[in-house]
């Protein structure tokens, strides 16, 4: 980790430094994350939904899985209707698979960006060849809302390479910022989305410091990958595996210590916020809609087979690569 840097940050574009009448949003909670078991027994790394942070408006849930030596666990065949799933790759390789016949691999660097919509099954699973081989897997998954209007949406991918990422620096060259989707300081990422949000994944050198500006009616928050620093204008301390829900205003600071223990060497933090939907959310595992009227119908649309059924050549159990 990270999969996508530059060999030379200072001829990237920076991101402007906040006007200084903006005004720095204040950091609101600091959340430590809890490890729990997921799909066939891995573990993850989840600040949202915790007991200590329930609502991430317009976000339902963020993981964080790995860095672990690879495992022959994955989540296998399972639906999801009224979101999407935003699976960010830092190391190692993702096969997955759906039913209406998709799938792929994602690798270092990529993204895949899967709108649930009206319901689809599919599976995600480490590469097979890499579980023997050996390897670290690292890899981010979150979960966006969908607004009411669009939970019945038609399902959807977008593969967004490590190329297609906006690569940007922060105005003195201390940081490497890759913008995923949303706009950040004019800097628009590729991903493509039903709901307004920003998300980016910032890398900053030992003693550097990152500020940006915000858009003001985004929700803010920064979950730190690796390594240990400071957020906000009071700059508080923050570690791996925390998460620093920011209040209002117009510009974000992050700031790294000036020792870093990590294997890239630097800290490494992700940035997302978006538009609050305010709307109800009844979540009932993999389905999240806004009555329970709405889950029950998920739940029979799921056990008809009208999100679709798993497809013949994965019902006998082959290994991947076979």
């Amino acid at each position: 980790m990270p999969a996508i840097t530059v060999d030379d940050i200072m001829v990237l574009p920076r991101l402007p430094r906040p006007d200084v009448t903006a005004t720095q949003r204040p950091v609101r909670r600091l959340v430590t994350a809890a490890r729990q078991q997921e799909g066939a027994g891995f573990e993850v790394t989840r600040p949202f939904p915790s007991l200590d942070l329930r609502s991430a408006d317009p976000f339902i849930l963020l993981d964080q899985m790995g860095p672990v030596a690879y495992e022959a666990k994955g989540a296998p065949w399972h639906p999801h209707r009224g979101f999407e799933t935003v699976t960010y790759m830092l190391d190692g390789t993702m096969v997955h698979h759906d039913s209406q016949g998709g799938g792929g691999v994602i690798s270092e660097g990529d993204t895949q960006w899967m709108t649930a919509g009206s319901g689809m099954l599919h599976d995600e699973l480490p590469e097979e060849k890499l579980v023997i081989s050996g390897g670290t897997f690292h890899g981010i998954q979150l979960w966006v809302n969908l607004p009411r209007a669009n939970k019945f949406a038609t399902p959807r991918y977008q593969d967004l390479r490590a190329g297609e990422l906006t690569l940007v620096s922060s105005h003195d060259g201390g940081a490497l910022v890759r913008v995923i989707a949303g706009d950040l300081a004019g800097f628009a990422g590729p991903g493509s989305t039903y709901t307004p949000i920003a998300y980016a994944h910032a890398s900053l050198s030992p003693g550097a410091q990152l500020e940006t500006p915000w858009p003001t009616d985004y929700t803010a928050m920064a979950y730190v990958l690796a390594g240990s620093g400071t957020v906000g204008p009071d700059r508080r301390p923050i570690r791996a595996g925390q998460l620093a829900v920011f209040g209002k205003g117009d510009a974000i600071t992050l700031a790294a210590d000036t020792e870093q223990h990590t294997t890239t060497g630097d800290l490494e933090v992700l940035l997302l916020g978006g538009m609050p939907l305010r709307e109800p959310v009844i979540q009932y595992g993999p389905f999240v809609m806004n009555t329970k009227e709405e889950i029950i119908e998920a739940m029979e649309d799921f056990q008809a087979g009208r999100m679709g059924t798993v497809p013949a050549e994965h019902r006998t159990g082959r290994r991947l690569g076979e």
